[in-house]
């Protein structure tokens, strides 16, 4: 997957507020599937599903267990992406740095 298919994939997965939901239950560590989704406003499969989105996207590692899965959040699994937001976040104070400075200029006395 290129970087930019990674950064589209994580940032489609995350769109969705089921997946952020799940992402948020597994901040304590791995779950089977079954305890993600109680309390879902959604089916079990559909948890399924969901939990392959974010697998796909590089986001959960999927441990299998006897007969079951654990799931939990891949520890390098937002790297590429926060890397992706802190370039744009730099890029927009760097944006507001030179607007602030032109305004200042535009405002100075000339002599």
């Amino acid at each position: 997957m290129t970087y930019a298919t990674a950064i589209e994939a994580q940032l489609t997965a995350l769109a969705d507020p089921t997946r952020r939901a799940i992402l948020d239950r597994l901040r304590d560590g791995p779950l089977p599937v079954c305890d993600l989704a109680a309390g879902l406003p959604v089916s079990r499969p559909a948890v399924s599903q969901h939990l392959r989105v974010l697998s796909d996207a590089g986001l959960l590692l999927v441990t299998p267990l006897g007969n079951r899965r654990l799931y939990a959040i891949a520890p390098g699994g937002v790297q590429e992406l926060r890397a992706y937001l802190d370039r744009l976040w730099d890029d927009a104070l760097a944006a507001f740095a030179s607007a602030a400075r032109q305004a200042a200029q535009q405002q100075m006395p000339r002599e």
